[in-house]
């Protein structure tokens, strides 16, 4: 299969680490394409439709999954995947709640609605994405804020790696909000992936 006819998947880049390991665990990380827009789009979410639209219009004879969920874009990525009917993106309003699962999530919110979500890569890239995105290296008296309302943290992780707690600790604490770490593993995005590419994925969550 040449490279131009390839399924294709767009990512947001802070997808990068966990779609990489869902596809080698499904053993079709060879056959399929993907594409992985800036992770700092987040920050910039009216944004995101748009590149979104300018990749597709540039494969528009390929099966393609658009990686994201809403993720801010107030429902206009899904007004962009109306005019390509086979295009499908992950569910949920945002990649918390595609890691956590639906229910989780608004389990979750109902418990303390003041929670800012974590997820590895967001804890792992705190301070580039959060700390200076939203300018408090520069003016850390604006902590209270942007974060006045917020009671907690909680980390929604998806690999079992100590460091990634220890940075999402050590975010809460810069916050100063109490923290909470709820593993959730990789399967809900796993089960995404078939819904393109009819492949059974199996994965340990790790």
């Amino acid at each position: 299969m040449s490279s131009d006819m390839r399924p294709l998947i767009i990512a947001c880049g802070a997808l990068a680490t966990e779609l990489r390991a869902v596809l080698r665990a499904s053993g079709i990380s060879e056959i399929i394409e993907v594409i992985y827009l800036p992770a700092n789009l987040h920050n910039r979410p009216e944004h995101i439709a748009p590149q979104v639209a300018e990749l597709l219009a540039k494969n528009i004879s390929r099966p393609t999954l658009v990686a994201y969920a809403d993720c801010g874009t107030g429902g206009h990525l899904d007004a962009l995947l109306t005019k390509f009917p086979e295009v499908t993106r992950l569910p949920g309003a945002h990649c918390y709640e595609l890691f956590a699962g639906t229910p989780n999530f608004l389990a979750a919110h109902e418990e303390e609605p003041g929670t800012f979500y974590l997820t590895d890569f967001l804890a792992k890239h705190f301070d580039a994405l959060v700390w200076q995105g939203l300018g408090l290296d520069v003016h850390p008296e604006l902590r209270d804020t942007y974060f006045g309302n917020y009671r907690r943290v909680v980390l929604f992780s998806q690999s079992i790696d100590p460091d990634v707690v220890r940075a999402g600790q050590e975010a809460a604490q810069r916050l100063g909000l109490a923290f909470e770490h709820r593993h959730v593993g990789l399967e809900r995005l796993a089960d995404a992936i078939p819904v393109l590419f009819k492949t059974s994925i199996k994965i340990d969550g790790r």
